[in-house]
């Protein structure tokens, strides 16, 4: 696109889409104080996720996870609040234009920033789940029980107790990829924002729906493998750019 500013480029995109949707990632959420998994600050740089995020070593030793849960997760998302490109995105929501957000992240900050149609990829940590019966409970409820019990097992049944997320090892909820597969199909515009495109499958989405036709705008502090396929590219932070277009 010729504009020398790319910023009125975006705005209007946005205003010429009839079917935008967004694709999250972990940078979104980095400016409310969550860590990022990739890059020199990456959780997975002091953490190895073999260890840590491994479905098969959670099922052999369930309390070394949430000790990590306690020590670290835990304090991060518990205190994070949505940030201004998570409302950004609720605010465009709300007023039509977009119409789902496809999101990598595990926090829950988009349904927090007021957004309905959320796809979650990889579950969500504020959700614990047993094992043995399927029960839910809260994050916070949870993490009490750690003071006491670790790990932390099913008041109902005594069986283990898992965030609903996705570890390592795991296939993504069939439902979900299947809605995004959708949704990435169906929109005029795809925006990525905070992803650095390197997990499968979904990092496939943005070029499914380049094939299909849609404008393809990417917003992350870092190059992407898939910068060459987009339309716009913003290398800055997610709030900057999405505070200039939900206005």
């Amino acid at each position: 696109m010729s504009n020398p500013n790319p910023h009125d480029d975006l705005r209007q995109l946005v205003a010429a889409a009839s079917h935008m949707v967004a694709f999250t990632g972990a940078g979104i959420s980095a400016e409310s104080g969550i860590p990022t998994y990739r890059g020199d600050d990456g959780l997975w740089n002091k953490y190895d996720p073999a260890k840590f995020a491994n479905i098969d070593n959670f099922y052999k030793d369930p309390g070394y996870y949430w000790n990590f849960f306690r020590e670290v997760r835990y304090p991060a998302i518990s205190k994070a609040q949505p940030n201004d490109a998570h409302t950004a995105l609720a605010e465009l929501e709300a007023k039509g234009i977009l119409k789902a957000v496809i999101t990598q992240n595990i926090d829950g900050l988009q349904q927090a920033a007021g957004s309905k149609n959320v796809l979650e990829l990889h579950g969500n940590t504020r959700r614990i789940i047993c094992l043995q019966c399927s029960r839910q409970r809260a994050m916070d409820d949870v993490y009490q029980q750690l003071d006491t019990e670790l790990p932390p097992t099913c008041p109902s049944c005594g069986g283990t107790l898992k965030p609903d997320v996705v570890f390592f090892g795991e296939s993504l909820p069939a439902d979900v990829l299947e809605g995004a597969v959708a949704a990435a199909q169906a929109c005029d515009l795809f925006l990525v924002v905070g992803s650095s495109l390197v997990v499968q499958p979904a990092a496939g989405l943005p070029a499914l729906a380049r094939r299909n036709g849609a404008r393809l705008v990417i917003i992350n502090r870092d190059p992407t493998p898939l910068d060459q396929m987009a339309d716009l590219v913003f290398n800055q932070r997610a709030s900057d750019v999405l505070r200039t277009v939900s206005s």
